[in-house]
């Protein structure tokens, strides 16, 4: 593979250095861009500041301090904060290049930290060239993900916690052990997902052929590892005993399944290696949900207020 210096094919200038507690914030604003790994680098929306242009949208920002070496693509105009670079091609490119070479840009974080930022040499980073970039991503159309973020309903439901009520994890799911095949028995065969104490991919970490021994529709809780990491289970799957199973007592669905696996999560902050969340605490822990005029839980809201969700139509 052919590699070049990222400023033969990028123009490279420095961002705007704006900080954003001077800015005021404005939902229909402009994108705020700042050295964040999280939702594509954008920490604010802001008033569009008198006398300075936006850069463009279809540009590359990348971080050189803070989550160094976070790159990418702009959908939208925007402003940025300190120690960002802005890339514009310098010759016509498609998106799905651009991510190609966001991708590239990342795969060199472990070069830095947070004491050599990338500053002074980013420009001299080697990527791949232009003629070096595989067939498959040149000829990539991403117009086929449009749409893909759309919510499943356009109703808005908005979160008020201040009526929500404690109930007990026991008095709603039957708590079980995980069970499986070793993970050192494991040879990526098969078609069963294999669930382990990550807090990654949905704690999908692999394939077996044993028979499935945990129902689908459940959330997979760690007790271990990353401790408190939930996800909803769609299918049939094994796992290790360092995920407990949470099997409902109530009429779950996906939507559901997704809504709980989220307040489950926000009780990470409770544990840690040196404190696991076992099987005994598990099943007299609490956990504040939304409740009808009744007040059981309002599952028919839950279930709603997912669908109102960006990216609910693709669950």
């Amino acid at each position: 593979m052919e590699l070049s210096k990222l400023s033969d094919i990028f123009d490279v200038e420095y961002g705007n250095s704006f900080e954003l507690n001077r800015l005021k914030k404005n939902k229909k604003g402009v994108n705020f861009v700042s050295r964040t790994a999280k939702n594509n680098g954008i920490s604010a929306v802001v008033d569009p500041i008198y006398g300075v242009k936006p850069f463009p949208n279809g540009v590359i920002t990348v971080s050189l301090g803070g989550s160094v070496l976070e790159a990418f693509v702009q959908p939208l105009p925007f402003y940025t904060g300190y120690h960002i670079y802005c890339l514009t091609p310098k010759s016509k490119m498609s998106d799905a290049v651009k991510l190609y070479y966001c991708s590239c840009i990342r795969a060199n974080k472990y070069r830095y930290n947070y004491g050599r930022q990338a500053n002074r040499t980013l420009r001299e980073l080697l990527i791949p060239s232009i003629d070096s970039i595989p067939k498959k991503i040149a000829t990539t159309d991403l117009s086929i993900y449009d749409g893909l973020n759309q919510p499943s309903t356009k109703v808005q439901l908005e979160l008020n916690t201040s009526n929500w009520k404690s109930f007990v994890f026991d008095d709603l799911f039957e708590i079980e052990r995980g069970k499986g095949p070793r993970k050192k028995d494991l040879n990526g065969k098969g078609n069963i997902p294999f669930v382990t104490s990550t807090d990654q991919n949905n704690g999908w970490t692999d394939f077996t052929e044993v028979e499935a021994i945990h129902e689908g529709n459940t959330i997979g809780v760690n007790r271990n590892g990353s401790v408190a990491y939930a996800f909803y289970q769609p299918v049939p799957f094994c796992s290790t005993e360092d995920v407990h199973i949470f099997k409902p007592k109530f009429k779950m669905n996906k939507y559901i399944g997704l809504f709980l696996a989220t307040l489950i999560r926000q009780e990470k902050y409770r544990y840690n290696y040196g404190r696991k969340w076992g099987i005994g605490r598990m099943k007299i822990s609490t956990i504040k949900l939304p409740v009808d005029t009744k007040g059981n839980p309002d599952w028919d809201f839950m279930e709603r207020y997912i669908k109102s969700l960006n990216y609910s139509k693709q669950v």
